[in-house]
């Protein structure tokens, strides 16, 4: 069951998504603040009345035809069941709705799954003055040290 994400759903999720990294810290991106004012473009699917994947998205104030995909979760056992295209699509569906064309996020550059996952749902990489290891990368995009790959797609 697809449905919009609710501010009760912060800690269920902020409780599990460091384990879904395999511990790698994440909790820290999200606040809750997406949970209170991002309800409407951000989704979570259940099974079971467990929460198995969420997106957190929004339509951007300042662009006015885009919106950003935030972050994406996908429990361990439940990848490779279609979860995450699910939510892109319900995102991609709802964005529409308000106008937007072209939708971006980024990632880490050593996550060669979720690049390689951008690119089959239709993502293209931005192009930016630095290329490592075949891919482009803004460098310090989120801080010293911290290059990400920028992502864009066009809903038409």
């Amino acid at each position: 069951m697809i449905r919009h994400l609710k501010e009760t759903d912060y800690q269920t999720i902020i409780s599990v998504v460091n384990d879904w990294w395999n511990g790698r810290k994440m909790d820290h991106m999200l606040p809750m603040l997406f949970f209170t004012h991002f309800q409407n473009t951000s989704f979570v699917i259940e099974e079971q009345d467990e929460i198995v994947g969420f997106i957190i998205g929004f339509v951007s104030q300042s662009q006015q035809n885009e919106a950003y995909i935030h972050f994406v979760g996908v429990h361990p056992q439940y990848r490779e069941l279609g979860i995450a295209k699910k939510l892109y699509e319900q995102f991609f569906t709802t964005v529409k709705q308000h106008g937007c064309q072209i939708v971006k996020c980024i990632t880490s550059p050593v996550n060669t799954n979720s690049i390689a996952f951008h690119q089959k749902m239709g993502f293209q990489i931005e192009e930016t003055d630095t290329l490592m290891e075949g891919i482009y990368v803004k460098r310090n995009y989120d801080g010293q040290g911290n290059n990400r790959v920028l992502f864009y797609k066009s809903l038409y």
